[in-house]
């Protein structure tokens, strides 16, 4: 093998150091610093990412904060509303429920005062009848007349006292 020649081992250690030097100076000086300038970059960058990310994550929150409290606000309305439209339909009831109340009352009294009249009409008529009744029944138990006015007082004590 020819690299273990021993008259061709002093310049192939010389080509070898001269060649290390070489690659050595070209990675220091150009393709280190590149590759530095891109790792710092990329870290910039996936800084630059995060703290966007970060942000985007507050505004998230503060969207959702605010939407929830939108949507607590609208349900709170929602609820004055149907309480208020219950306490108007209530007053409402209850105002319909008095004005029947009231007609009720007022045809109660009507028909009241219609009964009454009626019971008046009947009663005289009963005394009448009854005041014809006493005087044909008195006549015929005694085979006399008797005078109306008697028969009518007699009538009228009879009714004071059934009431």
């Amino acid at each position: 093998m020819p690299q273990f020649w021993m008259e061709d081992f002093a310049p192939q250690m010389l080509w070898l150091v001269i060649s290390f030097v070489a690659l050595y100076l070209l990675m220091a000086r150009v393709a280190l610093p590149r590759v530095a300038d891109v790792l710092e970059s990329r870290s910039d960058r996936i800084a630059d990412d995060l703290d966007q990310a970060e942000q985007l994550k507050q505004q998230a929150e503060t969207v959702i904060a605010e939407y929830e409290a939108a949507l607590a606000e609208a349900r709170a309305e929602a609820q004055a509303t149907l309480a208020q439209h219950a306490a108007e339909a209530a007053a409402a009831a209850e105002q319909r429920n008095a004005e029947v109340a009231e007609r009720l009352a007022a045809e109660a009294n009507a028909a009241a005062e219609r009964i009454a009249a009626a019971k008046n009409e009947a009663l005289a008529e009963l005394r009448g009848v009854a005041a014809e009744l006493a005087q044909a029944a008195a006549e015929r138990l005694i085979d006399a007349e008797v005078p109306s006015a008697t028969v009518e007082q007699a009538v009228d004590a009879a009714m004071r006292e059934a009431g």
